[in-house]
């Protein structure tokens, strides 16, 4: 990314603001903004995160908000209630407080004798999250939103569950929050009643996961912050943004077909990651791109963006199996409204050739398949952070365990744009049971590079909300959503459909194993979004990424990052461990010193499916002149073909002594999960 150090507008920074709320709680804040916006103001541009923009974002905020502050726009980092050195706490995703906070920091910002009565928001993830659901709530000054790595739909595509099925990453990322809330505020910025302020944290804000096992079923609690409710409540201009190897690209086409407004979709080759600095890349111009979207809708320049395409995709080009890409070959293209019109629905009867034996058809009538627990060991997160290897891995070992078909040798350049969807009629022998469907490139040398996949708890075949247990035997037809994709499969390759009744540790395996039997003779298909070639003019490319100079950082301490399989042969225990450890980082400027480590381990044992456990740490360290703060917490999940067992552990230490111990263990019933 290019350093750019000199802007249209000097840049002012005000750190350690805070901003009251209506319940008497202070929100830290920091804002940049041009020198010249006291007598000449400028719109305000809102990101409300817990994820501590003093220090965890620090490096990333230092390089985008002063960029955008250069270019004429007064931009807020404020840390939710709760986190970073706010006041208060924060005890679960996107409450009505957080909402309601974040629509009075943009009355407050929209007064500001710097800001002209304009505002937007704009953010990652949670930024991105509550950015939607902010903007469905039309607070008055609000004028354009930013929306990244987000999602419309709480229930059916979030970190939580997928198709029904609870989601191994629902426990990583509650772990991950149950770590962050534990943290203490900077006695540096908030003075001597910092340790009340964490104490309060340490005893109130919970402990999320057990909250999100008690909601198995798409209820009120998941409605409430899905703005897919209600679409026509957002009526401002929306940009939304994703990537191929993050977990909410699906909500990007969702947006962009649902929408009533102004919109721009923009799906890249990247991880959970700004597109700035995407990885896998290429890396684009993305905060160019955010100025032009900025001025057309808060300032009012007729720069044409608004003429471009709706939705802008990464056509992926082939390439072998790897766990971590630096780069996806590709190019952009480009639709003009989506659900573009260009996009061909090809149904094809899955009469196509069993793995292996291409030569031989598959028994025309049905097909059979039940999954061991190690199907999935290759599946990579449902949600790749760019921490290598965390992408997919050659699936023909998941596919050993798996019903398989491949098409004949394609003969030409097949390209897809969107949602590929197995149209699947089965019986099952047993009343829970899930199905995990992938679609691969298989090249000419056999390897298969996992293009995109779906789950579907099928006892949720008539909805998320009102499950019912499957008859053994009887015969059902359900359709299976693929997350939506721009993939080109070259000649000579092959296209491969994948089903299993197990996918851990990606998703938490049914209660017991399970018997799928395909029924092939009319009622089993794939359905493919062919975007036939020279469809449409291309896009107009981005221009190369830029930022503003970081903050700097030493990297006291350095950190590593593993992922490892192993199989006992003896005991037949199966486990996946992941280390994600960030090391030490110091910021020379303020003296602080900030360490992050986190380790993972998802085990099963042979064919029992009450073996399944997820076991996670972390352990976070906060330093300044001798003086230290840490926090360690682990959580335990487990299950019985009727319960979920939850253990958890939260311990803080001051200079060595511990100050702080609580401990969960709860048991929460399994709804047809």
């Amino acid at each position: 990314m290019r350093t750019v150090t000199e802007f249209p507008h000097e840049v002012i920074e005000e750190g350690e603001l805070t901003v009251p709320v209506s319940d008497g709680v202070h929100l830290a804040a920091r804002v940049w903004r041009p020198a010249g916006s006291d007598t000449d103001p400028v719109p305000a541009l809102l990101e409300f995160i817990p994820y501590r923009q003093r220090d965890l974002t620090a490096l990333r905020d230092s390089s985008m908000h002063p960029y955008l502050a250069g270019h004429g726009y007064a931009c807020a980092r404020v840390d939710l209630r709760g986190s970073g050195d706010s006041e208060g706490v924060l005890q679960d995703e996107y409450l009505e407080r957080e909402l309601r906070d974040a629509e009075e920091v943009l009355e407050w910002l929209a007064s500001r004798p710097w800001c002209d009565g304009t505002t937007g928001m704009m953010g990652i993830s949670w930024g991105g999250f509550n950015a939607l659901q902010v903007a469905a709530r039309r607070p008055r000054s609000l004028g354009a939103i930013v929306t990244l790595c987000s999602t419309d739909d709480r229930y059916a595509d979030d970190v939580h569950y997928m198709g029904g099925c609870l989601l191994g990453d629902n426990l990583s990322w509650a772990s991950t929050m149950f770590a962050y809330t534990s943290c203490p505020p900077d006695p540096a910025a908030v003075g001597p009643g910092w340790r009340d302020l964490w104490r309060d944290r340490l005893e109130g804000s919970g402990l999320w996961l057990d909250t999100w096992l008690r909601h198995q079923r798409r209820d009120a609690y998941w409605r409430h912050g899905s703005v897919c409710e209600d679409l026509s409540a957002i009526r401002v201009p929306v940009m939304a943004v994703s990537g191929w190897a993050d977990g909410y690209s699906n909500a990007v086409f969702r947006l962009m077909e649902g929408l009533a407004v102004p919109r721009i979709g923009l799906i890249g080759p990247w991880s959970h990651k700004y597109p700035q600095v995407g990885r896998p890349g290429p890396a684009i111009g993305f905060l160019q791109h955010c100025v032009r979207f900025w001025d057309r809708w808060l300032k009012g320049a007729d720069n044409g963006i608004d003429a471009e395409p709706v939705l802008r995709s990464w056509m992926q080009e082939s390439m072998p199996p790897s766990t971590a890409y630096t780069e996806r070959p590709g190019r952009w293209v480009g639709e003009q409204e989506w659900p573009s019109p260009k996009i061909v629905h090809e149904e094809r009867p899955l009469g196509l050739h069993r793995i292996g034996e291409p030569g031989e058809p598959v028994r025309p009538d049905a097909a059979s398949v039940r999954s061991p627990l190690t199907v999935g060991q290759y599946a990579g997160k449902w949600c790749s952070y760019n921490a290598p290897p965390d992408l997919p891995y050659d699936q023909r070992e998941d596919d050993g365990g798996s019903l398989v078909f491949d098409t004949p040798p394609l003969e030409e350049r097949v390209e897809i744009h969107g949602a590929p969807v197995l149209n699947l009629e089965f019986t099952v022998d047993r009343p829970v049971a899930m199905a995990a469907v992938r679609l691969s490139d298989v090249a000419r040398d056999g390897r298969a590079t996992r293009v995109t996949y779906g789950l579907l708890n099928l006892t949720h075949a008539t909805g998320h909300d009102d499950p019912r247990p499957l008859e053994p035997g009887r015969r059902y037809r359900v359709a299976v959503p693929m997350n939506g994709v721009a993939q080109a499969f070259p000649p000579g390759h092959r296209i491969r459909v994948s089903v299993s009744t197990s996918y851990w540790p990606l998703a938490w395996p049914p209660p017991e194993p399970v018997v799928l039997t395909a029924l092939l003779e009319g009622g089993t298909s794939l359905v493919l979004p062919i975007r036939p070639e020279g469809t449409g003019a291309e896009p107009r490319p981005f221009a190369e990424p830029e930022g503003a100079p970081p903050v700097e950082t030493e990297q006291a301490v350095p950190g590593e990052g593993r992922w490892e399989l192993s199989r006992d042969l003896v005991d037949y225990w199966s486990s996946l461990r992941v280390v994600k450890d960030l090391g030490t980082v110091r910021f020379p400027d303020t003296g602080w010193e900030v360490s992050r480590r986190a380790w993972e381990e998802y085990c099963s044992q042979g064919e029992d499916f009450s073996s399944p456990v997820g076991r996670t740490e972390w352990r976070m360290g906060f330093a300044r002149d001798g003086w230290q703060v840490r926090t360690v917490t682990r959580t335990e999940l487990s299950a019985t073909p009727e319960e979920f067992r939850l253990n958890a552990t939260l311990d803080a230490y001051e200079d060595g002594a511990r100050v702080a111990a609580e401990t969960w263990n709860t048991t929460i019933p399994r709804d047809l999960v």
